[in-house]
């Protein structure tokens, strides 16, 4: 699906400039996402201790904690890589927060230090509905918010 990423950028980057509150800009960047065509829920997990708590979202309810290496949230977690699913009932040990989820991408958010701070997860409600195109636009995004991460 050709989704307009460069716009949404755009509009991304109007709306953090000078906002320095995370959950505010965390909150307007799911809105924004969720705008995108295909797009079913979108939002964050933030890393709490050892587990992932959801937090900023646009879409149905979602899970509220996530263990680290579960589900498609935990495996990128603690894989610290992007991981792009066609088919959610596919992946092994898939957490269906939503039935009507059908594929998703999932990509780890670093703080300051490389360590991964939160996930932004997207999910469609077609499957095979992202590809490469999708992650690199999100792993864009991944790096923009990185920079909005307070440093410890």
């Amino acid at each position: 699906m050709n989704r307009n990423y460069d716009h949404a950028l755009q509009q991304i980057e109007g709306v953090i400039s000078g906002e320095p509150d995370l959950i505010a800009n965390l909150s307007n960047i799911a809105a924004i996402l969720k705008e995108l065509e295909g797009y079913f829920w979108v939002g964050f997990y933030l890393v709490k201790e050892d587990e992932l708590v959801v937090g900023p979202f646009q879409g149905p309810v979602a899970c509220s904690r996530i263990a680290k290496g579960k589900g498609v949230c935990g495996t990128a977690w603690s894989e610290k890589k992007s991981i792009l699913v066609e088919d959610v009932h596919d992946f092994p040990g898939h957490i269906a927060c939503s039935p009507l989820s059908q594929s998703e991408v999932v990509v780890p958010v670093f703080d300051g230090k490389g360590s991964v701070a939160m996930v932004l997860d997207v999910d469609s409600s077609s499957k095979a509905d992202f590809d490469a195109t999708d992650c690199a636009a999100l792993e864009k995004l991944a790096r923009m918010i990185t920079k909005l991460i307070p440093q410890a």
